[in-house]
């Protein structure tokens, strides 16, 4: 039995999506679908304007913003070194 992200099963989807179509009718969860990815669409927007001021603000006053580069270089050499330690040892989930 394969699960999701959330530990939900597709018996369990498949019954989430039978209430959702016996709630809204199958002609407004397009409608909904579409709406909740606007919404998304906006909070990402939202979010990558708000990192870019921040980021702006920082170089307008000097701070050095090379940090996250940093901990990224880091994070990246420590999951090669994982890498290596493992070798060929694959988990299945």
């Amino acid at each position: 039995m394969q699960t999701l992200p959330l530990f939900i099963s597709g018996a369990e989807m498949a019954f989430i999506m039978f209430i959702l179509v016996m709630v809204f009718g199958a002609d407004k969860i397009p409608e909904i679908a579409k709406g909740l990815g606007k919404g998304m669409r906006s909070i990402k927007n939202a979010t990558n304007d708000i990192k870019s001021e921040v980021m702006r603000s920082a170089e307008k006053h000097g701070m050095d913003t090379s940090v996250g580069d940093d901990v990224k270089k880091e994070v990246d050499k420590v999951k090669e070194e994982i890498e290596e330690l493992t070798g060929s040892v694959k988990r299945r989930f």
